[in-house]
């Protein structure tokens, strides 16, 4: 019986222009939509080789110079496009791709993508998790919205049932007909991609895992749907309304469901405003040692701690230059500072997860989005741990040029020059995302919700059908 059902529907399908126009249509979005993905996915990586080697270059080739004029001149921490964001680009266009590193103070991600975009860019772009998000789920209403229906206006459900036919087989053959056109399209889509990518010269690690996984994850979000459409198939008596039906449950779970969880989240944990930050930030720094305010409080009680600590009269008579010293520990306190403040941004984007993370059970797309940026390495949480990657090396490189200054210099000697050669002993910036597998423990609740959604659709259908 499944097998009958199953070529009958196949069958009627291939048969319908409707359904092979659209077959053509999606095959050469996807199409078009990887290819654009892959040359802006080398462009972009070309680009981050180019700047990272000749930002280096810069660096290495300072001659000689004060360490602390050195800090003052800065470096660049450059973010790559990594291998899945060709499949899942995520928020990579609106986060920035490059952090400038300076001393006293811990600068934005800069250059995101949507700031060279006009208005245009609103409506969308054509990337590959677009179509997998939101084109083809209307693709699975279109081949399926009738697939129930059709026996009523035809006539045929009532010849069906005179011959005692088996409703969750007459079900799973609709429902394997329904979804194989669905699953070959999307494996075609990650075969494609994964080719690619071992054809590209990829600058993050390209796993064949993290893609099949991500495959996995689409796979899941399209069963939901195809249960939820042949569900209003089965309850519905006309094609017509089960179409409509259909559209309005793709409209609420693709596009306001995520929109109202965003106001949600927003509007129960807000973010402060950059004014508002910079302030509080200005504020705790005036609270601690001022590198380069000798007079302040602060600096004095520190002068008093350095003197009484090495038995001493004077700064002159310290093993190292205590302006370097001084300047050292401001550092510390303003990273202490930032630290704290990107700390309660941090929270405030925890608190606004787990919202998110609450209200993904009205909506199987919210659940799918958050594991595929998680995957591709293209959400906020990769973000911000790059962010945090990038001020641990900011910190460590103030300190290994204070250090330098405090250690080969004497107590108000501003004219000391390090050695043309010291710059390039310091250690090159390297960032590795997250693993898959804490990937996959951090959204353990997704994965749960996922799997709610495809066992309690899949339930419904058995149900219903059982009653038609």
């Amino acid at each position: 019986m499944i097998s009958k059902t199953f070529l009958k529907e196949t069958k009627e399908l291939l048969r319908e222009g409707r359904v092979r126009i659209a077959f053509v249509v999606v095959i050469l979005l996807l199409g078009v939509s990887v290819w654009i993905s892959a040359r802006q996915y080398e462009n972009v990586n070309q680009q981050y080789e180019i700047a990272k080697t000749a930002e280096r270059a810069i660096w290495d080739n300072q001659g000689e110079k004060n360490p602390h004029s050195a800090a003052h001149y800065g470096t660049y921490a450059f973010k790559p496009k990594y291998p899945l964001s060709l499949v899942d680009q995520g928020v990579d266009k609106y986060a920035g791709s490059s952090i400038f590193l300076e001393a006293h103070n811990r600068n934005e991600a800069q250059f995101s993508a949507a700031t060279d975009q006009t208005g245009l860019a609103r409506f969308g772009d054509l990337t590959p998790d677009f179509i997998l998000l939101f084109i083809i789920p209307l693709f699975i209403i279109l081949l399926g919205y009738n697939s129930f229906t059709k026996e009523r206006e035809m006539g045929t459900l009532t010849l069906l049932k005179s011959q005692g036919i088996s409703s969750w087989k007459w079900m799973l053959g609709k429902w394997a007909a329904l979804f194989l056109p669905i699953f070959c399209i999307t494996a075609l889509l990650f075969l494609i991609a994964g080719f690619l990518l071992n054809g590209l010269e990829n600058f993050g690690v390209f796993s064949w895992s993290s893609l099949f996984t991500l495959f996995l994850v689409y796979i899941a979000y399209y069963i939901v749907f195809t249960n939820l459409v042949l569900l209003i198939s089965a309850k519905t008596k006309k094609s017509g309304i089960s179409l409509v039906i259909s559209l309005c449950v793709w409209i609420i779970a693709c596009l306001a469901a995520p929109k109202a969880a965003s106001n949600i989240a927003e509007t129960k944990h807000p973010y402060p405003t950059r004014q508002e930050f910079a302030a509080n930030v200005l504020k705790d720094r005036r609270e601690g040692v001022d590198g380069h305010n000798p007079w302040s409080k602060e600096a004095k009680l520190l002068e008093v701690r350095v003197l009484q600590e090495y038995g001493v009269d004077s700064l002159h008579q310290l093993p190292f230059n205590f302006d370097a010293y001084r300047m050292q520990k401001g550092e510390e306190h303003e990273a202490e500072v930032y630290l704290k403040h990107y700390n309660h941004l941090k929270n405030q984007y925890s608190k606004q997860t787990q919202v998110y993370r609450g209200l993904a059970a009205i909506s199987p797309y919210l659940p799918t989005r958050f594991l595929s940026m998680s995957i591709a390495h293209t959400d906020y949480a990769t973000h911000w741990d790059f962010a945090d990657a990038a001020e641990d090396y900011r910190v460590a490189t103030q300190k290994f040029l204070n250090d330098n200054f405090a250690e080969n210099s004497n107590y108000g000697d501003w004219g000391y020059r390090a050695d043309a050669s010291f710059w390039k002993s310091l250690p090159i910036f390297e960032y590795d995302p997250p693993e898959l597998d804490f990937i996959l423990s951090e959204n353990f609740s997704n994965i749960l919700i996922l799997a709610f959604w495809i066992a309690s659709s899949f339930g419904l259908l058995i149900l219903f059908t059982k009653t038609i």
